[in-house]
């Protein structure tokens, strides 16, 4: 009979063993010095903006500590920087000596290249930041000044850091107090400055870690001898060890003693999927902590404590009986094995005829787990959930079944103790998904019921999520695209009351991150361009005439809760005045990431449907406003551009830009014709029917339900208008404020034509369309000079793109915690 050995919690099971001592690599990139460095780089810079910006502070730290220096006597100063000079260089040697004498040369090695690299950018940054004179000061000879980046610091740390001296308490000491020392006469004889200090332990700790992920560090399996004795001294009498694979290993003991299972946790096990790990943690609110950012002992007493905890409270589980450490960086547990195989090995995902019964385990997948097995593996989760123990990792390679149809679960290095009650849904959701991969939903539910009742896994219903469950249990799923819904159903259909209504686990969607990076980049070009001007923001607003300035902010304010009274208009459903305006306020926030004025049209809608508003209904009262929008804003353009044009009394020249006459008959010719064009060709005629169907079956029967509420109908309408004019009148105080004198009637021109270009412009908040054109009408019509024109247009913008993103984003934010969108 088979037997598979389950592999550690830090990696997803396997469910062969692979040979012995292959896919295994001779060196690991460990994501957390990816992450180190990272962090070094920012503080690195953190302290050259530091000393480039802040000079008087920087100066007055030198000065204090130079005055502090005086008061030390001279002679002990100049002898304790011969001696520390010398131990700075014997501390590194000592401990590679140690090292290679240990058989760790290859990490001598990459602490030698580390030291160089470091040696080599702190020449560079000598160069480059010898201008920056708070980084120096001279030198006691008066000869020139000292050197930015402070002696060798920075290559005996990064040789110290990169050889790793975790675990090594004397060596770490005597490095401490080298450094402290060495800095101290460095400061006493004047050779350096804080921030010289500062700036060499940060480029040689960043050094080390960017070369121990540049080459990789060195992981060398223990032999089966070294296992045999570390485990000898726990008490274990080892009789034979076989490497069954990566990291796993059998190990028999003398006189019948039970067979072990051993797991190697290593740097390698700590690094494989950590990268995943992490975005699974950015991602989720309820992501376990990644094991590779736990230092190793606490990893080890985690795992243990979990395994003790289940096995106390009666779960079936594997039972760690010894725990070695083989070095700073290497451990063994060892389990008592288990004579089980996981699901994912015994059963095919979905139920398929069966096969004539064997003896003992099968080989392949049979038909699937039989209801007592299904009903025992819900009892050995209701232990746990008991004690209130979290598994969090429940896949079908980490439930098992041996041969006497006992269900085990294993995989506990991830889980909790005292368990919020969240996480023990989650399980339960977990397991629900495992078993219907298996079973199917209709047998993993009914046994559910059987042990847990219908309220734990009512409860799990809105957890069903794949976000929520394992790797491995994502992928099944993914395989089968309806089961998850067939077990949504099935849950539903056993308890109608439970709440289906997905809980939201996500901190971070992709998308959101997405939206934030282009709103950033949005923003980040738009200040670019904006100061690239001569008339930047900073002098528009402290430039401007105050009064007006204030008049203009009033427009820009008055115009969300009109805005408000305008959305509202259009829905017959009573909605709440407070939310309605945080609503159209966070839209602020939202078009600065989407173009045109898709962001603000996705945002209303999410928000009729959380006002319990069903989504055609919600869509179709968009779609009304939007249409009744779009008919104003036309009409308004056409009655100002009237008003405009008559004349030529506002253009100076006696000749207007806006279209003449005979080529608005031309247009209306044209429009014509093509109209009876459609209606004349059958595929035109039903081309143009499919694509006015939304129109007639959605917009027009809410536009008549609006109808009996006339009222209302007319409190929309009113606010579309005013809605413009405060965003108008917003321009035309802008325009006085930098000194210009437009025309009311070209100034609304100017507003009504950059806003339809920002409708259109593919480009958050329509950022260059807006500014381009309606700087072009207002110049043109209001006969003012460009500079102004684009003066007053940027002041406008600052007014109602720029500054209404820090409330946008609460009202965002508020809307959120209150889930009314």
């Amino acid at each position: 009979m088979a037997t598979v050995i389950q592999a550690d919690e830090s990696q997803e099971s396997r469910t062969t063993p692979p040979p012995a001592r292959t896919g295994r690599a001779d060196r690991v990139r460990h994501p957390a010095a990816l992450i180190r460095l990272v962090a070094g780089v920012c503080w690195i810079l953190l302290v050259l903006l530091l000393a480039g910006y802040a000079r008087s502070s920087v100066f007055g730290l030198d000065s204090d500590v130079a005055r502090g220096v005086d008061l030390l006597p001279w002679p002990p100063a100049k002898l304790t920087a011969a001696l520390c000079g010398t131990a700075l260089l014997t501390v590194p040697l000592g401990f590679a000596v140690d090292r290679v004498l240990r058989g760790d040369g290859r990490r001598v090695a990459d602490a030698v290249l580390a030291a160089v690299l470091a040696y080599g950018l702190t020449l560079g940054l000598d160069l480059l930041a010898g201008d920056l004179t708070t980084l120096t000061h001279p030198l006691p000879a008066g000869l020139g000044r000292t050197d930015p980046v402070y002696g060798h610091f920075a290559p005996v740390l990064a040789f110290m850091t990169a050889l790793g001296t975790a675990g090594r308490r004397r060596w770490r000491t005597a490095l401490a107090v080298t450094l402290t020392l060495s800095g101290l006469s460095g400061l006493v004889t004047g050779y350096a400055t804080p921030l010289s200090l500062l700036l060499a332990l940060l480029l040689g700790w960043t050094t080390a870690h960017a070369a121990r992920y540049a080459v990789g560090e060195p992981v060398a399996s223990p032999a089966e001898g070294q296992i045999a004795t570390a485990l000898a001294g726990t008490g274990v009498r080892p009789d034979a060890v076989l490497t069954l694979g990566t990291g796993r290993y059998l190990v028999t003991q003398h006189g019948g003693g039970p067979d072990l299972d051993v797991h190697l946790l290593d740097r390698y096990a700590q690094a494989s999927g950590l990268l995943g790990h992490l975005w699974l943690a950015l991602r989720l609110r309820t992501a376990p902590r990644p094991l590779g950012l736990r230092p190793l002992r606490a990893g080890l007493e985690h795992q243990t404590l979990l395994g003790h905890a289940a096995s106390a409270a009666g779960a079936r589980t594997r039972l760690p009986v010894a725990v070695v450490e083989l070095g700073p960086d290497a451990a063994l547990v060892a389990y008592r094995r288990l004579d089980a195989r996981p699901f994912a090995e015994l059963f095919a995902e979905l139920p398929e005829p069966p096969e004539p019964p064997g003896e003992g385990l099968p080989d392949g997948p049979t038909d699937g787990p039989t209801d007592a097995e299904l009903r025992d593996a819900w009892q050995q989760l209701a232990l746990l959930q008991r004690r209130r123990i979290a598994h969090r990792s429940l896949s079908p390679n980490t439930v098992l079944l041996d041969a006497e149809g006992r269900v085990h679960l294993v995989g506990l290095a991830r889980g909790e103790i005292a368990a919020s009650e969240l996480l023990l849904r989650l399980d339960v959701a977990g397991l629900l998904a495992v078993l219907a991969v298996h079973a199917g939903p209709e047998r993993a539910v009914r046994a559910a019921i059987e042990v847990l009742g219908p309220g734990p896994v009512g409860t799990a219903l809105p957890l069903l999520q794949p976000i929520a469950l394992a790797r491995d249990t994502r992928a099944a799923l993914a395989r089968h695209r309806s089961l998850a819904a067939d077990l949504r159903a099935e849950v539903q259909r056993r308890m109608p009351q439970a709440p289906a209504e997905p809980v939201r686990l996500e901190r971070l969607r992709p998308r959101v991150l997405l939206t934030v990076v282009a709103g950033i980049a949005a923003g980040y070009a738009l200040l670019q361009f904006l100061f690239s001007l001569d008339t930047n923001p900073v002098n528009l607003v402290t430039g401007a005439d105050p009064l007006w300035l204030a008049g203009a902010a009033f427009w820009a304010a008055a115009s969300y809760p009109v805005a408000t009274f305008a959305f509202s208009g259009f829905v017959p459903e009573k909605l709440s005045f407070r939310s309605t305006l945080a609503a159209q306020t966070a839209g602020s926030f939202v078009k600065v990431a989407s173009p045109g004025g898709v962001g603000g049209l996705a945002l209303n809608t999410r928000y009729l449907q959380c006002a319990g508003i069903p989504t055609a209904q919600a869509m179709s009262s968009i779609g009304v406003s939007q249409l009744f929008g779009l008919v104003l804003h036309m009409l308004q353009l056409a009655v100002f551009s009237a008003l405009v044009g008559v004349n030529g009394a506002e253009f100076g020249s006696g000749s207007s830009p806006l279209p003449k006459g005979w080529v608005l008959g031309l247009a209306g010719a044209v429009g014509a014709v093509a109209a009876v064009s459609v209606a004349a060709v059958p595929r035109l005629r039903r081309r143009a029917q499919t694509l006015l169907r939304p129109l007639r079956a959605e917009v027009l029967p809410r536009l008549l339900d609006l109808a009996q509420h006339p009222g209302k109908l007319a409190g929309g309408v009113a606010g579309q208008l005013m809605v413009s004019m405060c965003f108008v009148l917003c321009l035309y105080c802008c325009t006085r404020a930098v000194g210009q004198y437009p025309g009311f009637n070209a100034v609304a021109v100017g507003f009504l034509a950059g806003n339809a270009a920002g409708n259109v412009v593919p480009t958050p908040g329509g950022v260059g369309g807006v500014e381009g054109l309606m700087s072009f009408m207002l110049a043109t019509t209001g006969h003012i000079d460009n500079a102004g024109a684009l003066a007053a247009v940027m002041l406008f913008r600052i007014l109602t793109f720029m500054l209404p993103v820090l409330p946008g984003w609460a009202a965002f934010a508020w809307l959120q915690r209150r889930r009314a969108i």
